[in-house]
């Protein structure tokens, strides 16, 4: 199925338990409300993530919504998905900037070269396990492995939630919390299944009643304000050189105005040095257990056997990490934001997923639509990206306790642990000059390789998955 959905029910009303499936929709205006959220839910990363790369973040958000319809059409509709940017790429592209040295145009291209590199390694990984079959997988991620990769997107992301938006506007994070919280438990409709985008416009309008009642807030902007210790102005974030709280309105507008309503993002070309390609072929090892977490969560989501899709969800990735990085965009990956949406929520149906690609798509041609959702406040992507983030680590906990994982067996509990608490940290391990390892990236590694090797000390092989035989 790519398209044809049916309709749930009477298209407006899930009852208690039930969940609208991947080739099921409710009514269309429903459906592009969850769209929308589903583009909300993310845009703060998949535009910030860029910005830290040094990419073009409208690049990134058009490519994103191109990105995610080639991912449902190569799935053929089976896993709903939403690719945005990869974080597990910044390591890889700092070194490679480093090494660039000043010339940016030159730089952006090695970047995106190494990138679709990368995107062409993970495409013959995944056509690999299409052909071996899904068995193969099981055998190198078995739900231990598989929960704590679930578990590692979504609490490996803690650490923006608290030094980059909550800090920001501690109230309006607290208060767009709380709303989200009882909305999406009180109201049992539609609006319950839109809590995180109704509480992401309270958190916004809230944020704009205060800008003119109490005035600003004094916080601390990334990358904004950059001071070094005697308060001289710097030119890059360093050691010696950070952001300073100052007063600032929690919304502007400013950007709003000034862009365009229309007009093409800033395209560039590859380029490809060896030495570059090195940098972030590591960060492959992270995306394809990013794949296959997603695929395992949506099934455990959906009751549904997905396991054979994953050798083509990670084939769908890489080649929209090519297609992306082959026009100046940044790597894509499936989304814990968006996983989180479909918990919360209970609706799997791609059509929403078609509908936030083409959303994105045009925000990504409309400079002016991208800069009012880029104009959300921090403080309130804190309160939404909170329960974002703990919902999906949380459905790594159930994947171990509906697979009955043993975490008495130290095979289990040892790297995991340590996995865990390195990506959660997060912890940054240099490899050698300016290359390194850091959070989810390395808690992958240590979870996926650490398991392995001390199974192969052990003597064992992993139990087999429930339900398959073996």
């Amino acid at each position: 199925m790519v398209f044809g959905w049916t309709r749930h029910g009477d298209g407006r009303h899930l009852a208690p338990g039930e969940v609208v499936k991947p080739d099921e929709r409710l009514s269309w205006p429903r459906m592009v409300g969850f769209g929308a959220q589903h583009v909300i839910a993310m845009f703060g990363a998949t535009f910030v993530f860029p910005l830290v790369m040094g990419l073009d973040p409208n690049v990134a958000v058009m490519m994103s919504g191109v990105a995610t319809i080639m991912f449902l059409l190569i799935v053929k509709g089976k896993v709903p998905s939403y690719l945005g940017t990869s974080a597990s790429f910044v390591g890889g592209v700092f070194a490679i900037r480093a090494a660039a040295g000043s010339d940016q145009p030159i730089a952006d291209a090695l970047v995106t070269g190494s990138i679709l590199v990368a995107g062409l390694v993970l495409a013959l990984a995944g056509v690999a396990v299409h052909v071996l079959g899904v068995q193969i997988i099981h055998r190198i991620f078995p739900p231990v492995v598989t929960g704590a990769v679930v578990m590692l997107i979504g609490f490996g992301l803690a650490y923006v939630v608290a030094d980059v938006y909550w800090g920001q506007d501690q109230w309006v994070a607290l208060v767009t919390m709380l709303v989200t919280f009882v909305v999406i438990v009180a109201f049992k409709g539609f609006a319950g299944r839109i809590g995180v985008l109704i509480g992401l416009v309270t958190g916004f309008v809230l944020s704009w009643v205060l800008d003119r009642t109490v005035g600003q807030v004094t916080s601390v902007l990334p990358g904004q304000n950059l001071r070094d210790a005697a308060g001289a102005a710097c030119p890059a974030e360093g050691p010696y050189c950070v952001a300073t709280a100052f007063p600032h309105d929690r919304v502007s507008f400013d950007a709003v105005a000034k862009a365009d309503w229309f007009g093409l993002p800033d395209f560039h070309a590859p380029d490809f040095k060896f030495s570059a390609v090195l940098l972030v072929l590591p960060a492959v090892i992270a995306l394809i257990a990013e794949n296959v977490g997603h695929v395992k969560a949506v099934g455990e989501m959906t009751g549904t056997d997905v396991d054979p899709y994953i050798g083509r969800a990670i084939i769908a990735d890489g080649a929209a990490t090519v297609v992306t990085s082959a026009v100046g965009g940044s790597p894509t990956t499936t989304y814990a934001e968006n996983i989180g949406v479909m918990a919360a929520t209970k609706v799997y149906s791609t059509a929403a997923y078609y509908i936030a690609g083409l959303i994105a798509i045009l925000f990504g041609l409309c400079p002016k639509f991208g800069a009012l959702v880029a104009a959300t406040p921090g403080g309130v992507l804190g309160g939404v990206t909170v329960i974002l983030y703990g919902m999906i680590g949380l459905l790594g906990a159930k994947i171990w306790i509906e697979n009955r994982v043993d975490f008495a067996d130290p095979v289990n509990m040892v790297p995991i642990g340590a996995g865990i608490i390195l990506a959660i940290g997060p912890v940054t391990h240099m490899i050698g000059g300016d290359f390194s390892l850091e959070g989810i990236a390395l808690g992958t590694v240590v979870v996926v390789g650490g398991y392995h090797l001390l199974r192969a000390i052990a003597g064992r092989s992993p139990r087999p998955v429930p339900g398959e035989a073996g």
